[in-house]
């Protein structure tokens, strides 16, 4: 098995060896905690230089780094602003929200890398790298 794509008939090849290891990076976050970083250097570093199909995979990458922080900022400071306010009751839905967020970026994190996966797998760029969702 080959890890280079053929592009239409001009014969260009795409590596696609760094999207691999970027995604295979991003999911052993949930071990480490700290690969992500490596997988968006490595993302930044070759975005430009990338053909069509790897750059729609570099950009997928870098913006589910950024989402995911920011996602993972709001839902932390629902925790740390409910938990604080569950002191008097009031804070409880927003620490259960808080909570729920959390983890639900978690599943969107990786179910994201994984859909990556399969996308490269199949030799084809990412169709929608700027959705949020999938």
């Amino acid at each position: 098995m080959s890890d280079r794509v053929e592009i239409g008939s001009s014969g260009l090849a795409e590596d696609k060896t760094l999207p691999v290891v970027s995604y295979v990076l991003y999911l052993l976050t949930f071990a480490s905690g700290f690969t992500v970083f490596i997988g968006l250097i490595i993302a930044y570093a070759n975005r430009a230089t990338a053909g069509p199909k790897m750059e729609s995979h570099y950009t997928f990458l870098i913006r589910t780094f950024w989402l995911t922080i920011a996602w993972a900022i709001i839902g932390g400071l629902l925790v740390l602003f409910g938990g604080v306010f569950s002191l008097i009751l009031v804070g409880v839905p927003f620490l259960m929200l808080g909570f729920f967020i959390c983890g639900a970026v978690g599943i969107w994190f990786a179910v994201r890398c994984v859909l990556g996966l399969m996308y490269l797998s199949r030799d084809e760029a990412y169709p929608r790298p700027l959705n949020w969702l999938f």
